[in-house]
């Protein structure tokens, strides 16, 4: 088998190709191959025993897809995009590389569906930006889709184009909703839920964060490594199962930023608390009040997609994965 992960040196790029790595396996075949592609060089994960290829591509340049898709991988993860906050702030930019680049791969494994039968299974990552106030809470599967942002609006686009190519019968494709990823390793970056990562992150560290937001505001989160297991699942699961409908909201967990202050206090003490500085940013007050607080997400669940139940036990599984199992004296 042979695996093409697009946007590859992005933060679940890197843990999906390590956690494929570390397998050798997907959906009970051996992964021979794997294809690691970004703007940037991927670094090549460790322990692999199959060919690994690493190289630098931008989907959203003409002829790049068709690159790729010459390699006729088994199966495609579509992680590549730019954030929600970089979207919003350069309009052009966001629309060239979260719609056209998803674009012109959907048409480049058309093609070769006409060629030779080409039809492989493609997992796209979507997000629960494609909602927008007013949303009731929770978010039912089946309530409309009303994107606010630019971002939200690009991803929209992309789950209707994965599934009439899928009906199509191009490809098999299933859109993963993801929920706002916490706590993301490494250093902040432009995407406006940044802080509810940054706000845990840094005090765990003993590095002070700005709280931008009032305490009452409500998210939907989950954890980098439910992340990476929700795209194995969609890789491999039975999509006649998943019906004509190919974009699926993802299980996760509903918490105030309160309430993940005070996980942090149950799990790293009030010394790690008083490391937060409230800040209020307008701008990101006014982005965040459209956003889902929290999802149903019964047919996901119903079709074995999997996420932590509590903020303690996100905290916990950074300080695993990221931390080494304990914090730091």
């Amino acid at each position: 088998m042979h695996i093409l992960i697009i946007g590859a040196a992005g933060m679940v790029g890197r843990k999906l190709a390590d956690r494929l790595s570390s397998d050798g396996h997907l959906g009970g075949k051996s992964i021979d191959a794997m294809t690691l592609v970004d703007v940037i060089v991927p670094a090549k994960p460790s322990g692999f025993s199959g060919t690994v290829t690493c190289m630098e591509s931008d989907l959203s340049a003409p002829g790049e897809a068709e690159k790729l898709v010459e390699m006729r991988p088994d199966v495609i993860f579509h992680l590549a995009a730019i954030v929600s906050g970089e979207a919003e702030l350069d309009f052009e930019k966001g629309y060239r590389i979260n719609l056209d680049g998803t674009r012109y791969l959907l048409d480049a494994i058309r093609l070769a569906n006409g060629v030779d039968d080409y039809k492989p299974r493609l997992v796209f990552t979507s997000s629960i930006a494609v909602f927008g106030a007013p949303l009731p809470y929770p978010i039912a599967d089946d309530y409309h889709t009303t994107p606010l942002t630019s971002y939200g609006t690009q991803k929209a686009i992309c789950e209707l184009l994965l599934s009439d190519y899928s009906r199509s019968n191009f490809l098999d494709g299933i859109a993963i909703r993801l929920p706002t990823i916490c706590i993301r390793p490494g250093a902040p970056n432009k995407a406006a839920s940044g802080f509810f990562s940054n706000i845990l992150r840094e005090p765990l560290v003993g590095k002070p964060a700005i709280l931008p937001v009032p305490e009452d505001v409500r998210h939907w989160h989950t954890s980098p490594r439910s992340a990476v297991g929700f795209l194995i699942h969609g890789a491999t699961i039975d999509l006649e199962k998943v019906g004509p409908r190919r974009a699926l909201s993802m299980p996760g967990l509903s918490a105030t930023v309160g309430e993940q202050i005070e996980a942090l206090r149950r799990v790293a003490g009030d010394s790690a608390v008083a490391l937060i500085e409230r800040k209020p940013d307008e701008a990101i007050m006014k982005m965040v009040a459209g956003w889902a607080p929290g999802f149903d997400a019964t047919r996901a669940k119903s079709l074995g997609f999997k996420s932590e139940t509590s903020f303690d036990e996100i905290i916990k599984v950074h300080i695993e994965d990221e931390l080494g199992g304990k914090l730091p004296n």
